[in-house]
């Protein structure tokens, strides 16, 4: 079974920078799509980021588009989200996830995702 597993999430001010990793094991993640995902409190996982298995294809939500860099390492089986600029609106528990033989075409929905991770705290202040 697939287990992924987030970090470096934490406490950053308005206009700072944070990357959260995320290792996977137990699978072929070289061919998984994966997703970063995030949820704050009483509201619906929304999407984040996604990169294509091979890395070639990148796709943002439109609310991080410009600040937020997706990127993977096969070699490490490592999937990482570069933060930039952070917001008040930005903080949440970000969840990374993997689509085994998922669609590019729809990567953004929740339902093209196998696996999750437990999550990382990201909190931005003032």
């Amino acid at each position: 079974q697939v287990q992924l597993v987030e970090s470096g999430g934490g406490l950053v001010q308005v206009g700072g920078s944070l990357r959260l990793s995320c290792a996977a094991s137990g699978g072929t993640f070289t061919t998984y799509i994966m997703g970063w995902f995030r949820q704050a409190p009483g509201k619906e996982r929304e999407f984040v980021a996604a990169i294509s298995w091979r890395g070639y294809s990148t796709y943002y939500a439109d609310s991080v588009k410009g600040r937020f860099t997706i990127s993977r390492d096969n070699a490490k089986n490592m999937v990482y989200l570069q933060m930039n600029s952070l917001k008040l609106e930005d903080t949440a528990v970000y969840y990374c996830a993997a689509a085994k033989g998922g669609n590019w075409n729809v990567a953004r929905l929740l339902s093209e995702y196998d696996y999750w991770g437990q999550g990382t705290q990201v909190t931005v202040s003032s």
